[in-house]
């Protein structure tokens, strides 16, 4: 199926964005109209698709800014739904919530997807797609979410919003677990990460091909979205070797995701725009802090540099 049939959009470059800054992080601080107006200048020079990832002041202020300043932007819109059941399979912390816990945050779900509907009703002409959660039913998820759960979920917001939905996760469970959610959703959005999967550069292209193919081929009638690719920069070898991330590497990886998504007209959203220092460990080679096609202080990566750049 052709993403023009779901989207009625025709096929562009998508990334992933998230602005937080040097000393910012979700919930304590955000970055301010003029950071994420900064931000979106970079970002609409290179890509027209933009996934957001919750409905929090930060995304209000990404579509106020697309809004107020007119830039050519399309965003998938996404409700981040937090555990609701514990998950003894998660290695840093996701088997420790206690019952009152567990019934807040799905509390604070609905209001997520109540959001979720009342923006994509405010901003219908720049949101273009809905996501109800992020990587909340792989086995090692520190937000578990029951797939009949994410099912109501996405029924909801079929029920308020005019736009396509979907739910993104890893590529693995929608192979088996969330066959009964395939059904449900109007396109199926899956990630691959080659690199935290110990595939090398010479491997790391096919794999994410194997990985698309895997899905689309067992959802034959079903749009397949890839919400997230990429390939991190710096490692302090947890979880992924440091020979296998770098500048150079990353650039080779990106360069050839983008020549066959846009050969096969895939919806790819690559992960992602910026580097997130506030995310993962202390240490200043975490892997989830150096994803990012741009630094954090916004410049360009071997990736994005023209011939000549210095």
């Amino acid at each position: 199926m052709n993403y023009t049939d779901v989207f009625s959009m025709p096929a562009a470059a998508a990334v992933c964005y998230s602005g937080y800054r040097e000393g910012q992080q979700p919930g304590i601080n955000d970055p301010s109209y003029e950071q994420v107006k900064e931000d979106l200048l970079i970002v609409q020079a290179n890509w027209t698709y933009v996934r957001l990832y919750s409905c929090d002041s930060h995304s209000r202020t990404v579509l106020e800014v697309i809004e107020k300043e007119k830039l050519p932007l399309k965003v998938m819109l996404g409700a981040y739904i937090n555990a609701e059941e514990n998950n003894p399979n998660c290695p840093w912390g996701g088997n420790d919530f206690s019952e009152e816990a567990l019934a807040s945050n799905k509390e604070q779900n609905h209001q997520e997807v109540d959001e979720l509907v009342r923006l994509a009703n405010r901003y219908p002409a720049i949101i273009f797609s809905l996501s109800v959660g992020n990587e909340a039913s792989v086995d090692w998820t520190d937000h578990m979410v029951a797939v009949s759960q994410i099912i109501y979920y996405v029924r909801q917001v079929k029920k308020g919003a005019k736009q396509p939905v979907t739910f993104c996760e890893n590529y693995v469970p929608w192979l088996d677990k969330l066959e009964p959610l395939a059904h449900e959703v109007d396109f199926i959005s899956i990630h691959t990460y080659p690199v935290w999967e110990h595939k090398t550069i010479h491997e790391g292209m096919e794999f994410t091909k194997q990985n698309y193919d895997n899905v689309a081929n067992k959802y034959p009638d079903k749009l397949v979205v890839i919400t997230e690719a990429g390939w991190a920069t710096e490692s302090n070898g947890y979880g992924i070797p440091q020979d296998n991330v770098n500048d150079d590497v990353q650039k080779i990886y990106y360069k050839a995701l983008s020549h066959w998504s846009t050969s096969q007209s895939i919806l790819t959203f690559v992960f992602e725009a910026f580097d997130e220092p506030w995310k993962g460990s202390d240490d200043p080679k975490e892997p989830e802090k150096h994803w990012g096609l741009y630094t954090v202080d916004r410049a360009p990566k071997l990736a994005m540099q023209p011939i000549g750049y210095k």
